[in-house]
């Protein structure tokens, strides 16, 4: 068993019986649940738009080469320095390159799932760079000390009591403050760091090739001010992020508020091209892209799996999952957890060590059913898992039982040949320790078999 795997059975364990944390998760998913069918309402055919976007991302996925050349070659035309990182150390290196360049000191940064993948924060404090979160979920989470716990709601595991106490032990302000006080205070204390960065980080939810455009979308405002206020803007993106025209991001944007917040649209959307131009007045001096691989090229080569680099990071495939529901999202020690985080971190981050969280998942099939762009997502766990037993990375005694079950289930007078008080010896013996400590084995009684004689003879 992997030490990933051990300490992932250990905090679910934990963290399926916390109550608190189960009221809490409750609470904040039923809302976006709400918010999310009456998102959907502004479709008059939502299917037809889910498949136009599903096929668009497919097309991406299959000629994925050709249009990052088209969006490279647009990007720089627009006065843009575009950067390749192969991995995450790559892309912090590159980071830590232009913070010395421009002699940056404190920075700026809107909310980014990929600068959690590289561990960005960490690499920066370590090189003597103020780094500090302007996303209000994600400042949250970095002064409690924490990781992402949602791909859009960062700080979904806490209430508003929860915050209103690590403000009040942080900052030492009042101990009941409502959600509108800590948001005001947050803002007061955000706006310095804004006018005062020397840079400023994003992530992108979108890279336009016929444009060699960035979208970003948002609901704070922050991102605006990250990358147009300091004169020094790194945007950090996936290479799966590309859509091959302008003209595709009406459905893409509208797609990714619904099913991720219930918007019709989200508040803050914008479109960057490059750097500020001589007649413009706002806008970064230097604007920088970091196109990320870090495992995401194992995905495409992947017949089946490479559907996943579809994704839109909309977060509702976590929102209607009954496991993430349960477990949480820190327990999966990963920066992207529930459905979509289980089929894409063991390509990225190595089967040997993840390949249990394909295995974490009832297969219900209600992620397939939410995706905006239609990636099978159940299906692709199933062939995850398919690809962990080749690779021998399962758990043996699981693979010996199931030979066991495949022998006995092939012969008939194995199964007949046992009481039922054997059987249930027998069960104990080998499942008692798997199914937990707060769960009855079920017992076996009159096998089918001799039900079916005996009622036969009545």
């Amino acid at each position: 068993m992997s030490q990933q795997k051990d300490q992932f059975l250990k905090d679910t364990q934990r963290i399926a019986f916390d109550e608190n944390h189960r009221k809490t998760i409750d609470f904040n998913i039923s809302r976006y649940d709400k918010a999310v069918v009456l998102g959907k309402r502004q479709y008059v055919d939502l299917e037809i738009a889910k498949e136009r976007a599903a096929r668009i991302k497919r097309n991406v996925v299959n000629d994925l080469e050709s249009y990052l050349k088209e969006f490279e070659f647009n990007f720089q035309k627009n006065g843009g320095h575009l950067l390749w990182a192969t991995d995450a150390q790559e892309a912090v290196n590159n980071v830590l390159e232009i913070v010395k360049k421009h002699h940056v000191k404190k920075l700026v940064k809107s909310k980014s799932m990929v600068t959690e993948e590289i561990e960005l924060n960490k690499h920066l404090a370590a090189f003597g760079v103020e780094s500090l979160e302007t996303d209000l979920g994600e400042y949250i989470v970095q002064i409690a000390g924490e990781r992402p716990y949602h791909i859009v709601t960062p700080a979904m595991h806490k209430s508003k009591e929860d915050v209103a106490e690590l403000y009040h032990e942080k900052f030492n302000t009042p101990a009941n403050l409502s959600p509108e006080e800590l948001t005001y205070y947050t803002r007061v204390k955000l706006r310095d760091k804004f006018v005062n960065a020397d840079m400023g980080i994003t992530g992108g939810n979108f890279l336009i090739a016929d444009k060699g455009a960035i979208a970003i979308t948002e609901n704070e405002g922050n991102g605006v001010l990250s990358m147009s206020l300091p004169k020094v803007h790194i945007a950090i993106v996936g290479i799966e992020k590309i859509i091959p025209s302008i003209k595709d991001l009406d459905l893409f944007w509208s797609l990714l508020s619904t099913h991720g917040t219930g918007q019709k649209i989200t508040v803050y959307n914008s479109i960057i091209t490059g750097p500020r131009k001589s007649d413009e007045v706002d806008g970064p001096e230097y604007m920088y892209l970091i196109l990320l691989d870090n495992g995401r090229t194992n995905l495409l080569n992947k017949e089946h799996q490479k559907l996943a680099l579809s994704c839109i990071r909309c977060g509702a495939c976590l929102n209607v999952c009954p496991v993430y529901k349960t477990i949480g999202g820190h327990a999966y020690e990963t920066t992207y957890s529930g459905p979509i985080g289980s089929v894409i971190t063991p390509h990225m981050r190595g089967f040997k060590e993840f390949a249990h969280l394909s295995f974490a998942s009832t297969l219900c099939g209600r992620c397939t059913e939410e995706c905006p762009v239609k990636i099978p997502l159940h299906e692709l766990l199933l062939y995850n898992r398919q690809e962990a037993v080749k690779l021998g990375v399962t758990d043996k005694k699981f693979d010996k039982i199931m030979r066991a079950y495949k022998i006995a289930m092939k012969k008939r007078w194995i199964i007949e040949t046992f009481s039922p008080s054997l059987k249930n010896i027998g069960v104990n013996l080998v499942f008692k320790k798997a199914w937990g400590p707060r769960r009855s084995l079920p017992k076996f009684k009159e096998s089918f078999a001799s039900r079916w004689k005996n009622e036969r003879k009545l």
